[in-house]
């Protein structure tokens, strides 16, 4: 392959700010280069999103020139691994071929338009908005949660804006482009199906080719050790080796054992042993599937990995960057890391995003991550008609294929709260009989995937019942989205449910400040300053974020306050949730919380903010996802002690559960003795007499094994006698930052540092401490900067909820 990645210009006409032959990166998007150039101000920053929505309704013009030497080789093929959205290609002024599908690629001959020397390229996109305008006409609108029309194009929907992202319609060239020269024959499919049997790993290499001449042909595939060759005869065009690999090690989930890889290589050649091309990936050797064997409980559904199940400690991960080719390997791995010291086990890809990319699921194969890939169709009715039809199956075909290799991928989702959405938000009315998208989630995508990769189970949507019977939402049964308890009620409210399996809830809170500091210029900088408002896409966000405060935490007393105040109650409410679910376990076998990670600086559900910072949020789930978690969950009109132990080793302890008065006196006692087998849950009551408090604004409870915790409050902060907040701290520096210690004199609830307040580029090791009187903790800053100790250790850089109560 010859890339084609340079000399490209960009130019439209008609435009705000003239775009005339300006330089373009190729993969990028039309925003990137205006941006480049300086034509354009940044999107991210303050309200200049709005100043930009002309791009999305332009046509633009991608230009570049090549050259080529003449006839060799039988066949020259355009490879266009996407294009971004609606274009129509042309060389040396003869159309060769048109697009409408950014999530897929496309293949054009061009020997009929090459000529020896200067050839000309060039791609026209239109405007995605006129495109899903004439859609519209074509095959009627369909409702969705937006007001905008991302279900009548085959786009990244969260082009169109989200509750979480930006408008910024893009277009562009956003993947690999390239000439392929090619003869005789060329791999067009490479398709294994890896499982394993005791000790022995199978590989069923199923390869199709496409040809330029008749001839016969010769496939060797190699993995573990172990070479298989076949031939596939004159004018066929494919064929399948089974490999069985002895004594392989198998593929597990983080946490549940080693990730070995073992390269596969497939090599086709001529009869005579000429090559003609090669394919070559990493696989493991691993079996999954989805236990949905019904219950006293209802219906579960459980990830199953080498005949064991898993307890899913998700996130859902978006797109990282609203424009996508800025996403680099380094940044997946930096994100990927950020994950796995939250102690995550799995990742769902959205389905308003992309399908991932090579990068994306080779991280996630060599870290163990579990991967659920949705297709892409989120919040919204789509048309089943054409030309929609038969872009999904190609789509989908492509990309069930480009992903069988990968052995962290482990379910396919039919969508994103559609099926939710037709049951329940009043789709059958506006629908008035025209499709909706049933037939892909329910026929079409089930039996690409039965087809194409029978060794992953697949679920037609996310939430999903497992039966039209049933709704697709109900917590007794599949998947289910709790979306209410931030939306309407209280977030205690999570304890209402004990799903079987919840693949999205969240609450939100702004992300870090230095965050803010570069992306809004307002001045003062307030909860609905300017910016911030901009930077809030949820319907009525900052009401629900005032909900949320005012059912616990005192009132804020300024912008800092506020801040502080809404990270620490998103920690809590998502902390409050994990941990009720896991005490649920084997009932509730999963947990992905929305979401891990965003695509801009926003107030949003994200742990970690879009300028990569880590929310108070990150260090909760840190603590919630554990492998051995200790929690006080109340039951049955009391409190009980719960230990999670998600490791392979018995957990026998016996923690020391305690009532404290708020000046830290131990008022009374017990041990609460347990054992958790490896991959249980074990439940025991704590003793009323401990348990149950004499007055609840002024106890606590705290139980304690080894260096693990857990707390209770009897009353909500806002209600709580708290005394003033006082402590000492000492600042001292080390060889890559500070250590900042805390000694408490009262108690300091939910004590956190933020020394990016200080320097935007430095990190703290924990937050949200709780220490009693006489008690200290130690935060590592790590900073290249020289920083003002006694800004380090004071408001509003060192911050507990009771020195907002005094």
């Amino acid at each position: 392959m010859v890339q084609l990645h340079h000399g490209w210009q960009v130019s439209a006409r008609n435009t705000p700010v003239p775009v005339d032959r300006v330089p373009a990166a190729v993969p990028g998007c039309v925003h990137t280069d205006l941006l480049a150039a300086g034509l354009i101000p940044d999107p991210y920053l303050d309200s200049n999103e709005n100043e930009l929505s002309w791009i999305g309704r332009t046509r633009w013009t991608y230009e570049t020139s090549f050259g080529w030497s003449g006839p060799e080789d039988d066949r020259i093929d355009l490879v266009c691994a996407g294009l971004d959205t609606v274009a129509v290609i042309s060389l040396n002024g003869t159309e060769v071929g048109r697009t409408a599908n950014m999530h897929r690629g496309y293949r054009f001959d061009l020997r009929s338009a090459l000529t020896p020397g200067r050839n000309d390229l060039r791609i026209t996109f239109d405007s995605a908005y006129d495109y899903t305008a004439a859609m519209a006409q074509q095959v009627g609108s369909r409702p969705g949660a937006y007001d905008e029309p991302y279900n009548l194009i085959r786009k990244m929907a969260c082009n169109f804006g989200w509750d979480w992202g930006p408008t910024v319609v893009t277009a562009g060239i956003w993947q690999p482009i390239g000439l392929h020269s090619w003869s005789t024959a060329r791999l067009a499919q490479v398709r294994p199906q890896v499982t394993v049997d005791g000790t022995t790993g199978v590989v069923d290499v199923h390869v199709d080719v496409e040809r330029a001449s008749t001839e016969s042909l010769t496939v060797t595939v190699e993995v573990g050790g172990v070479v298989g060759v076949a031939s596939i005869g004159a004018g066929s065009i494919g064929t399948t080796l089974r490999l069985s690999v002895p004594d392989v090690r198998r593929w597990w989930p983080r946490g549940y054992g080693e990730q070995p890889l073992y390269p596969l290589r497939v090599v086709l050649a001529t009869e005579g042993g000429r090559e003609l091309d090669r394919w070559e990936r990493r696989v493991g050797f691993r079996t999954v599937r989805v236990d949905t064997t019904p219950d006293e409980h209802g219906t579960p559904y459980t990830v199953v990995v080498n005949d064991v199940p898993v307890f899913v400690k998700g996130v859902n991960w978006i797109p990282d960057d609203a424009f996508v080719t800025r996403i680099t390997r380094e940044r997946l791995a930096e994100r990927f890391r950020q994950a796995c010291d939250a102690n995550i086990n799995y990742l769902r890809v959205w389905g308003g995003g992309r399908y991932e990319s090579e990068d994306f699921y080779e991280l996630a194969d060599e870290l163990g991550l579990m991967v659920g890939q949705d297709f892409l169709f989120a919040c919204a009715a789509y048309p089943e008609e054409e030309p929609f039809a038969a872009e999904v199956a190609a789509e989908a075909r492509e990309h069930v294929v480009r992903l069988a290799s990968h052995p962290s991928l482990v379910t396919w989702t039919g969508n994103n709260e559609n099926i939710w959405g037709f049951a329940d938000w009043g789709w059958p009315e506006k629908l008035a009989g025209r499709s909706w998208g049933a037939g892909f989630y329910h026929e079409l995508l089930p039996a690409i995937v039965a087809e194409l990769d029978p060794t992953r189970p697949y679920w037609p949507g996310s939430p999903w019942s497992g039966t039209p019977d049933i709704h697709p939402n109900d917590p007794a049964h599949g998947t289910m989205h709790i979306w209410d308890v931030w939306n309407q009620i209280d977030y205690t409210h999570y304890r209402d449910y004990v799903p079987r399996f919840c693949a999205e809830f969240g609450f939100q809170a702004p992300p870090a400040y230095a965050t803010l500091r570069r992306a809004l210029h307002d001045e003062p900088l307030a909860s609905d300053s300017p910016g911030m408002r901009h930077h809030q896409k949820a319907a009525d966000g900052d009401l629900k974020l005032r909900r949320g405060l005012d059912a616990h935490l005192p009132d804020p007393q300024g912008f800092d306050d506020w801040h502080y105040l809404t990270q620490v109650n998103q920690a809590r409410a998502i902390r409050l949730a994990v941990e009720h679910f896991r005490s649920h376990q084997p009932v509730c076998m999963g947990a992905i919380v929305w979401q891990l990670n965003d695509c801009w600086p926003v107030t949003s559900w994200a742990a970690i903010d879009g300028d990569g910072r880590r929310k108070p949020l990150w260090h909760a789930l840190r603590e919630a996802y554990a492998d051995r978690l200790l929690t006080i969950q109340p039951r049955d009109g009391g409190l009980v002690l719960v230990a999670s132990n998600d490791t392979d080793r018995p957990w026998s302890a016996s923690a020391d559960v305690t009532s404290h008065d708020l000046a830290g006196k131990a008022l009374n006692a017990t041990a609460v003795a347990f054992d958790a087998a490896p991959r249980s849950v074990t439940v025991t009551p704590i003793p009323d007499g401990v348990a149950l408090p004499d007055e609840p604004r002024s106890e606590l409870l705290r139980a304690v094994v080894g260096e693990q915790q857990a707390w209770w409050f009897h009353a909500e902060d806002r209600e709580i006698d708290y005394p003033a907040a006082r402590y000492e701290t000492t600042v001292a520096p080390t060889a890559d930052g500070y250590a900042v210690t805390v000694t408490a004199a009262t108690i300091l609830r939910d004590l956190s540092l933020f020394p990016d307040r200080l320097d935007p580029a430095a990190t703290v090791d924990q937050a949200l401490v709780t220490l009693l009187p006489g008690e200290s903790v130690t935060f590592t800053v790590h900073t290249t900067a020289r920083l003002d100790a006694t800004a380090l250790a004071a408001q509003p850089v060192l911050r507990c909820v009771n020195d907002i109560t005094a």
